[in-house]
This record gives C-alpha cells, structure tokens and sequence, in this order.
C-alpha cells in the first residue's frame, strides 16, 4: 500500500511499533533451556492485549503466532515445545501483525548466549544489508538499488544471498507488491512512489543461494547441489517511502 492519509501513515506507525515490541521481548527471553514454543506463548499473550492477529495465522493459517526458526532454519520455523534452545543456536525471529487494519512485519537473526566469528558476523551483515538497503527507501530511486545494497554488503563480507526470498510490499496486507529482490535485477526499471509501504529484508548465507521448504510445508532450510546446509541470517524492517529519509515504523 502507500501512505494516502495521516490516518495511514498513524496505523503503520502503530503496527510498526508493536511487532518490534514483540520481537525485542521475544530476543530478550531467547535463553538456553527456553522452547521456541514458549517464546510463541508470550508473543500470543501479547497479541491478546494489544488486539492484533498473528499475520502469518490470520492470512495463511501458520501454526503459530510467530515464525521462530534456529540453526540451518532460515524462515517460517514452527515454535515447538520440543525445540529447546541451547548455548550458541542461531535464532530468528519474525514478527508480523495486523492491528487496526494495517500490517507491519520484522524480523532478527541472534545468537543465543555465546557465538563463534562466522554467526556474529552472518548476524551483523544481515542488520547492515537491511539498513543499508533502507537508506535507499526514497520517492523515485529504482527499486533494484535495495537489492543492490543487500548484496552488496553480503559479498563485501564473504558471504551470498538467497535469491529465492525477498521482501516485499506490506499495509493492508502481509504480502503486496512489489517484491523487494535481495540483488539486483538490472532490468527492473520500477522506481519508488512516495509513501509506499515496504517489508525490506536481508537474507545473507554462508554458501547456499537457493531456499527449499520442508516437509512439515513451511518451514525454509538452504542447502546446495551437494546437499550442504548453510546458516542464513534475516533482519527485516517495514520501511515507508519518503522524498527524504525513509521512516522505519519497526525500529
């Protein structure tokens, strides 16, 4: 969607706020001996009070109210209360809510408690690409340069992309268009309209370029040609489009 009135700029704004509330609560309690299915819990319990809906629960009927993915998860994990975190276990967490009519979506890649070189630095690069690309969020710059920036800072910092996922439009929906490629696509000569409404995400991997589903039908691993898992970072914010610098309704 785009921003057409105060009236939509104040409930992406409101939407924005809440999931990243959620998400930091959740990123706080992400301890070892915690279940994802208990992280899930507290993040039902508060969207109870707020009155929202789970997103992925009310548009796809996701079991859960977040997707909680660990390890060589990439997305759309389902909280289990037999996947118990433990010392070092990459974590992702993805927030996303309909509240008063509009949507806004985050996510975040962490380690829980202590971590080696490779997962602080896929985790840090994740962060990078977003902003990075959200920097390019203004009225009438092309689309593709978001992408560019997310692969960008993935190759600068020896690792790939996953060029099956992207972000994507969000407001009145959890998914519109247009598709927020994590590379560039040269061709694509779409520029940015002023107001539009993104869910701008990083998917950074430490060798695989490709996602594949499993077979619960939801849950997302990277593996290669041979087979090989690879760890794959996130962070996603819901990013308005301004003439100047873009507002982040999800920091």
């Amino acid at each position: 969607m785009s921003i057409q009135n105060e009236k939509d700029l104040q409930g992406i704004l409101k939407a924005g706020k809440f999931v990243a509330k959620v998400r930091e609560l959740l990123k706080l309690l992400a301890k070892p001996g915690v279940s994802t299915w208990e992280l899930d819990t507290v993040a039902k319990q508060e969207f109870e009070k707020a009155g929202a809906f789970s997103a992925p629960k009310f548009d796809y009927k996701f079991p859960g109210y977040t997707c909680i993915s660990t390890n060589f998860e990439i997305a759309h994990g389902i909280p289990k209360k037999e996947t118990i975190l433990k010392n070092g276990d990459l974590v992702n967490i993805d927030v996303s809510a309909k509240l008063d009519g509009y949507y806004a979506d985050t996510g975040i890649s962490f380690v829980v408690g202590e971590s080696n070189d490779t997962l602080q630095k896929l985790c840090a690069t994740a962060i990078e690409g977003t902003m990075r690309a959200t920097e390019q969020a203004f009225t009438g710059n092309y689309l593709r340069h978001l992408g560019r920036e997310i692969h960008s800072a993935a190759v600068e910092n020896g690792f790939t992309v996953i060029k099956n996922l992207a972000g994507h439009g969000t407001g009145k929906k959890l998914h519109e268009e247009p598709q927020v490629l994590v590379y560039e696509e040269k061709r694509d000569q779409r520029k940015l309209g002023n107001g539009l409404v993104l869910a701008i995400e990083s998917f950074i991997s430490t060798g695989s370029q490709t996602a594949y589903e499993e077979e619960d039908g939801w849950t997302l691993v990277a593996s290669n040609r041979r087979g090989e898992l690879s760890y794959v970072a996130q962070c996603e914010h819901t990013v308005i489009v301004q003439n100047g610098k873009p507002i982040i309704a999800t920091l």
